[in-house]
């Protein structure tokens, strides 16, 4: 019998074997990203207090494109929560692919961070 390894599971396991290496603190959170079929969502955290500082996604009310799983929505995405970072006194995050492959929408979405003003 043929068996298929199961996307979710290997993405957890990368995500997981990237986390050892990378956490947020005060002074330089983590920018967590995770990607849906549809949507992608960003969140600013602080690791050692366990809060999210800042969160943006495209099913945000703030978010004026209809369309949330395409590369320019990940771009504005990405450009919002740098901005609502950047109102809050946070410049510089690490950043964190949540085990996707830096491509696509997740590079797209760092590079709309980095263009708003964020430093990773």
């Amino acid at each position: 019998m043929f068996k298929k390894e199961d996307r979710q599971k290997s993405r957890v396991k990368r995500h997981l074997r990237v986390r050892k290496k990378i956490s947020g603190t005060a002074e330089r959170p983590r920018l967590a990203v995770y990607r849906s079929e549809k949507n992608i969502y960003a969140q600013v955290i602080d690791d050692v207090a366990q809060i999210t500082l800042v969160s943006a996604s495209s099913v945000d009310k703030a978010f004026e494109q209809k369309i949330g799983s395409n590369k320019e929505a990940a771009k504005l995405v990405g450009k919002m929560v740098a901005e609502r970072a950047l109102e809050k006194g946070i410049e510089e995050v690490v950043f964190d692919r949540g085990g996707y492959v830096y491509h696509g929408r997740v590079q797209n979405l760092a590079e709309g961070a980095r263009e708003a003003g964020l430093k990773f």
